[in-house]
């Protein structure tokens, strides 16, 4: 085995953990995944255990570095999804509640009532993020109701309430953390001061005593300490939200390069430009901080991307390669499907908003519906993209990466329903990559121009339609997302 220095990333998602070996030349020298399971004990809830977690990353560590010598590792970087929420035990480190995942509703309830009551503008004007229970605050008021409803515990220090990011941190011996990326998507944090917001916590009931110390994307963090078989003095010198991740390895940090992420829901996002205007249907939140503080980016969140695909193959039993085959061959015929399964996200924003499949004839058949799911994804990100577009930030080329970007018939599909180049990175899961980065920049492994120079193997897809053709696709997009919405809101 070589003794070239190596970075060691990993990459906790909602689907898996993946980890990645990049060497010094920017190589990936070896790659590993695990699975990690969700449940789903009511409509509309989505769970994950904690433990299995931390399992995960203990696991898919020992898996990556078989072969590999512990000592040539120079550095850890994180990425995590970033709004799933728990309580855990201060003292002992144990979790005492699920984690509740970012795909989780129960709290629409609770945030229908706060916008009634006229808080809506005071949460986004904070915070950067609209009222929706995607985000982590009233997953945190719903926590601490069940858990710790007079907050005795959480003003007294015993508990600890934390994104994915300051779980994991916890339990590598530190104290108790939180990555200032992930701190914006709680919607607690003033993304201008990059502090915890006296207002927000009070509004959704959340005492600072239970909250993490906000810290910068490069730390200080502690040592991998546990996760065999690296040294207990390996540095962790870089944890990132996994969108912001995949944005950093696409040397993101210039303004004007926008990408998206096509995992289980996708995220499209972009640095944000001195003097734009954001875009209402856009969240404004804190990209990444390398130590001359917050870099501020223009995202657009949409909830089922991936998931449409996996609940299609569920619904008729076929794999999703054997969907995208007939997706392939196929047209839509005026079918689309909506999948608004826990309502819409960016730009809309409509947690009323209902699943549709809408334009069935008696000829309509499997083809056809795979090829209206496959569509979905790109309308919807097509949506978010335009968005950004009216904020003062033009979109010529649009950089793809996620599982789902690996299906040239998606991507073929975005450069056509978008009337722009799409370019889908060589590597798709950038959010590990993008953590290696980072991680070895601050070990002196590469500078900033290094990065830059990093080659980025890319595949080009052309539009291949008429601007009038995907014009009226866009009308019947349009169409559809409207019947999916209660009148009440059109």
């Amino acid at each position: 085995m070589s003794q070239d220095n190596l970075v060691l990333a990993v990459d906790q998602g909602s689907g898996s953990t993946k980890a990645l070996l990049v060497s010094s030349s920017g190589a990936v020298v070896a790659s590993a995944s695990v699975p990690v399971a969700s449940t789903y004990p009511r409509p509309g809830w989505v769970e994950q255990s904690p433990a299995e977690i931390l399992d995960s990353v203990r696991g898919v560590v020992a898996r990556i570095m078989q072969g590999h010598d512990p000592s040539a590792v120079v550095a850890v970087g994180f990425s995590t999804q970033r709004e799933s929420l728990l309580l855990w035990d201060r003292r002992t480190g144990h979790p005492i509640s699920p984690l509740i995942s970012w795909q989780d509703q129960r709290s629409a309830g609770q945030c229908q009532v706060l916008a009634e009551a006229g808080h809506a503008d005071l949460v986004r004007s904070r915070s950067g993020l609209p009222l929706d229970p995607m985000f982590s605050a009233t997953k945190a008021t719903w926590l601490l109701d069940a858990y710790d409803p007079d907050r005795s515990n959480s003003r007294a220090g015993r508990l600890c309430l934390g994104t994915v990011d300051s779980w994991l941190i916890s339990r590598f011996g530190a104290q108790h953390l939180i990555e200032v990326g992930n701190a914006s998507r709680t919607q607690l944090l003033d993304i201008h001061t990059g502090k915890w917001d006296e207002d927000l916590l009070t509004l959704f009931g959340v005492p600072a005593q239970v909250l993490g110390e906000v810290v910068a994307s490069t730390g200080p963090f502690p040592t991998a300490r546990g996760l065999d078989p690296l040294r207990a003095d390996t540095p962790i010198t870089a944890v990132l939200g996994d969108s912001h991740a995949a944005l950093f390895a696409h040397a993101g940090w210039n303004p004007g390069t926008v990408k998206a992420t096509y995992g289980t829901g996708s995220s499209v996002m972009g640095l944000c430009p001195p003097g734009a205007t954001v875009s209402p249907g856009l969240c404004l939140t804190i990209a990444w901080d390398t130590g001359a503080g917050p870099n501020l980016a223009m995202e657009g969140n949409i909830r089922s991307s991936g998931a449409t695909l996996n609940w299609l193959s569920r619904l008729f039993g076929q794999s999703p390669a054997a969907l995208a085959a007939l997706a392939d061959t196929a047209t839509s015929d005026g079918v689309h499907i909506v999948p608004a399964f826990n309502g819409l996200g960016a730009p809309y924003w409509d947690r009323d908003a209902v699943g549709l499949l809408s334009g069935l004839t008696l000829g309509t058949e499997l083809p056809q519906i795979a090829r209206a799911a496959l569509e979905s994804v790109a309308f919807q990100v097509e949506d978010v993209v335009a968005a950004i577009d009216r904020s003062g930030v033009p979109v010529s080329l649009l950089l793809a990466d996620g599982g789902a970007s690996g299906n040239p018939v998606l991507m073929q599909l975005q450069a056509d329903t978008s009337g722009r180049l799409v370019a889908r990175a060589a590597d798709a899961d950038l959010s590990s990559l993008g953590a290696a980065h980072l991680a070895g920049r601050q070990v002196g492994l590469w500078s900033t121009d290094d990065l830059q120079r990093l080659p980025r193997k890319r595949q080009t897809f052309v539009p291949s339609v008429s601007a009038d053709e995907r014009e009226s696709r866009q009308r019947g997009w349009s169409t559809a997302v409207l019947r999916s919405r209660p009148p009440v809101l059109r």
